[in-house]
């Protein structure tokens, strides 16, 4: 048995060891301009690849020895009378090769190994690709960098190689088949783009790094030229220009369109000061703009995708339509918070849109969150044997200055509050009796900036302790702001109490201790009072702060009163 599985264990490795399987033949096609210092080594390393069956070289119109160099070096050598440039050499070698796998190496490669060679065509016999491209170590060409990049990323954003004219790759012969050989230097863009277009894998292999001759100015110019025209051709070919210069003026004018409803919708539910129909017109006005604009946008993007095979177009097509698709998202989103607060009732349709309420503090020290969303506040009945409690979310509580337990006097009756129930978000649930006070019927929605308003004139009483001593807080809730004072009380020197609020002028205010008046004040002046054993001192502060916190005057109660 141990035997057995040493067996097994060895034809397993050999199997993951042994060179891919050959996919029938391989050509590999060296396109040579006057190449006769290179040539011959060029050949000379491509024949070391075992699994390369062909090697045609397309002397395309060399007036020097490059015909005699490839022969003596073993490649079958095809003749072009004059010199037709690198498509064309490559197409020649191409319609002559009688192999399935098709490599493209330049004759001009200083230190080309068979390595190098062997990374080109492996992904494809492997199954791994359908064509591979390659890039090398040293920096991309001028070429590259300031014509085909640029280019390619701003009508074909999907393609994104390094080195987009490598000039070395391989593919399989019915796959180049589908491809439009350009006659010129833009045969490596040309194949990249159709490909990509087409669906075609591609994959981008790295040969390391690779020594030939630079080309002087005037070639490159020429190169320039030519790689410009190819991607300008392919770009008119495949809708790449439409969907950027027409299409892209269409989805500007949709936009504008969507945004006008939207500034309409705004105007007619928020803008109090534009007349209806002002609003209503801006809407109409978008919804003509934009239905015909979009429309327009719909007809030449199914013209473009006509034009353009394939999937690949889909990440360039999201790119460009991406504004329309946020513009379409927001005016979405708008109308179904407007359906959301739609009613109809007795044949009667009313939409009352509720946003929620961003409050900003400029005073921390008016609440413990100085950023927070508020709002709006659901109205609804108590729960029951809970007549005399008013429950309301922390919001709430924080917008009227009161917490949990305070008592709140609303017409002749007194109310503890109480904090919502779980579930209750945003909801304010009042007695029947508050209710009728406050004018309020179930489901009326309050918006945080109107609860004061609502509760205007109630009363809220507030106990706190503080070194064994309770000091209980009287004051009124009022719809508008009045310029605030501190005050700090102390009992034997010991500061037991800092409040701030609004005390009016000309008016009187009472100070108690155990529920005994010990003072009464009709201006801020520090006072020290003694009640039995203790001296209390009152302390004013002036504040640079407004409040809606009225503290109530002496016919009214107490606003503030010791318990020691």
């Amino acid at each position: 048995m141990y035997w057995f599985f040493v067996i097994i264990a060895f034809l397993l490795a050999s199997i993951k060891t042994e060179n891919p399987k050959k996919y029938q033949k391989v050509s590999v096609i060296i396109p040579a301009y006057n190449e006769e210092d290179t040539v011959a080594k060029v050949v000379e390393v491509v024949k070391k690849v075992s699994f390369v069956d062909e090697i045609i070289v397309v002397n395309d119109g060399s007036t020097d020895n490059t015909e005699n160099e490839a022969i003596n070096a073993g490649a079958i050598v095809i003749n072009h009378e004059t010199n037709k440039g690198k498509g064309e050499a490559l197409y020649t070698g191409y319609k002559e090769a009688e192999c399935d796998i098709i490599a493209f190496i330049d004759a001009d490669i200083y230190n080309l190994t068979s390595k190098k060679v062997e990374s080109m065509i492996k992904p494809i016999l492997l199954g791994e690709a359908e064509i591979t491209k390659t890039k090398f170590s040293r920096a991309s060409g001028r070429v590259t960098e300031l014509t085909a990049k640029p280019l390619l990323n701003f009508f074909f954003p999907e393609i994104s190689f390094e080195q987009p004219l490598s000039g070395q790759f391989a593919a399989r012969k019915e796959i180049l088949k589908k491809i439009n050989f350009e006659k010129d230097y833009g045969v490596d863009v040309g194949i990249v783009i159709d490909a990509d277009v087409l669906g075609i894998s591609i994959m981008e292999v790295d040969i390391g790094a690779i020594e030939h001759d630079m080309s002087p100015l005037s070639d490159l110019n020429l190169m320039a030229n030519e790689v410009v025209r190819t991607i300008i051709s392919r770009a008119n070919k495949y809708g790449r220009v439409l969907m950027i210069d027409e299409i892209g003026y269409f989805i500007r004018m949709s936009v504008v369109g969507l945004s006008l409803i939207i500034l309409g919708l705004f105007t007619v539910f928020f803008v109090k000061m534009v007349p209806l129909a002002v609003g209503v017109l801006i809407s109409i006005a978008g919804i003509i703009i934009s239905i015909y604009y979009i429309v327009l946008v719909i007809v030449k993007s199914i013209v473009m995708f006509r034009k353009t095979p394939g999937t690949s177009i889909l990440r360039s097509f999201i790119k460009i339509h991406f504004p329309l698709i946020i513009s379409i998202i927001v005016l979405l989103l708008m109308i179904s918070t407007f359906i959301g607060a739609a009613h109809f009732e007795n044949g009667v349709l009313s939409i009352e849109p509720n946003s929620r309420n961003l409050i900003i503090y400029a005073d921390n020290s008016a609440s413990d969150n100085s950023i927070s969303v508020r709002g709006p506040f659901t109205v609804d009945v108590a729960i029951e044997n809970e007549s005399d409690q008013i429950r309301m979310p922390s919001e709430a509580m924080m917008t009227l200055g009161v917490k949990v337990n305070d008592t709140i006097q609303v017409g002749d009756d007194i109310y503890i509050i109480n904090e919502s129930r779980s579930g209750d978000s945003d909801i304010i649930r009042l007695p029947l009796q508050a209710r009728k006070v406050l004018s309020l019927e179930t489901g009326y929605v309050i918006q945080n900036s109107r609860l004061k308003e609502i509760f205007n004139q109630a009363i809220v009483t507030q106990s706190n302790e503080n070194q064994n001593i309770t000091f209980v807080e009287k004051h009124i809730i009022s719809s508008r702001d009045y310029k605030s004072s501190n005050f700090e009380v102390l009992v034997d020197n010991v500061s037991i109490c800092n409040s701030s609020g609004v005390f009016r002028a000309n008016s009187s205010y009472s100070f108690a201790a155990n529920g005994e008046v010990i003072a009464s004040f009709d201006n801020l002046e520090n006072m020290t009072v003694n009640h039995g054993n203790s001296e209390i001192k009152i302390i004013f502060k002036p504040s640079q702060y407004t409040s809606t916190k009225q503290f109530v005057r002496s016919n009214q109660g107490n606003f503030l009163d010791l318990y020691i």
